[in-house]
């Protein structure tokens, strides 16, 4: 029996435009009615989504792609975790050798030098009525100055650009013991939001994860791994897809995610594939 549902949030729940299928929000509702936990399981930092969590009566919140998890019930932080001053300074270091993009999250802001790629997407997305982000987004003449003067906290840096990264993620980890997923947004997952293909690296601390962040949420909630359905779409959704008792790829996944799926939705994200995949697997 499914005891908690996990999701990912754009490219699953909500469409391209910005668009949320009206089942979905019946299908959580419904998720909620029957005491399942409802979990929004997500890449972005909390004071971006957090009017959108209670929106959807979520009970719990992985945020950052694992670095901190919240009972939005209690508003409880049950887990967080930072990177190092070392590894901040590192990345972007090796990223302005390169003249990449940077910006950083915090547990209250958006840093950075230049609104461009994920940062610029998050400023458009405080004007959308689903997200009422609580977020600053701040613009500094020099981020690593910046971070040093104000000893700021990090949650996550991203690295952005429209070309191939994947020589920048090898330096870094040469250098710095962290995580790195990297996410493309090309083709049919182009940023429509901002009307551009690129791609970023997200870095976060060593082992952090949406799927290492569920097993601790598992454990605190007292559920069995095999008790979970999880439903994503992208490639930072792969390992907790993966994992979990019933993983679901919605029809618009990348083909990674869709091959260690144990279920593919007929519909897309735009036409409720995550409503699709709740009725499919719980019974009401």
């Amino acid at each position: 029996m499914i005891k908690l549902v996990a999701s990912d949030l754009d490219g699953t729940i909500i469409g391209k435009d910005n668009n949320i299928f009206e089942n979905n929000f019946k299908a959580i509702n419904d998720i909620n009615n029957k005491n399942i936990d409802f979990v929004i399981c997500t890449g972005k930092t909390y004071p971006i989504i957090k009017g959108m969590c209670s929106k959807f009566n979520a009970s719990y919140g992985i945020f950052g792609n694992g670095n901190q998890i919240i009972n939005l019930k209690t508003g409880e932080e049950i887990y967080k975790k930072l990177l190092t001053d070392s590894e901040i300074n590192s990345c972007i270091d090796i990223a302005k050798n390169k003249n990449l993009h940077v910006h950083i999250y915090t547990n209250t802001e958006i840093i950075t030098e230049e609104l461009k790629y994920m940062d610029l997407r998050n400023y458009k997305l405080q004007q959308d009525k689903y997200y009422d982000t609580s977020l600053k987004i701040t613009i500094v003449d020099n981020l690593k100055q910046y971070l040093q003067f104000n000893k700021t906290e990090v949650c996550k840096l991203i690295i952005s650009s429209d070309t191939d990264l994947s020589s920048v993620e090898k330096e870094i980890l040469e250098k710095e013991d962290v995580s790195i997923t990297t996410i493309k947004k090309y083709g049919e997952y182009k940023d429509n939001i901002i009307n551009k293909e690129y791609s970023y690296l997200d870095i976060t601390p060593k082992n952090i994860n949406k799927s290492t962040a569920l097993n601790i949420l598992e454990n605190y909630l007292k559920i069995d791994n095999s008790e979970v359905m999880a439903v994503g779409d992208n490639l930072n959704d792969l390992d907790m897809v993966k994992n979990c008792g019933i993983g679901v790829a919605v029809a618009n996944a990348y083909d990674e995610l869709k091959q260690v799926a144990k279920y593919t939705t007929e519909n897309p994200v735009e036409k409720g594939g995550f409503a699709e995949a709740v009725y499919r697997f719980i019974e009401f």
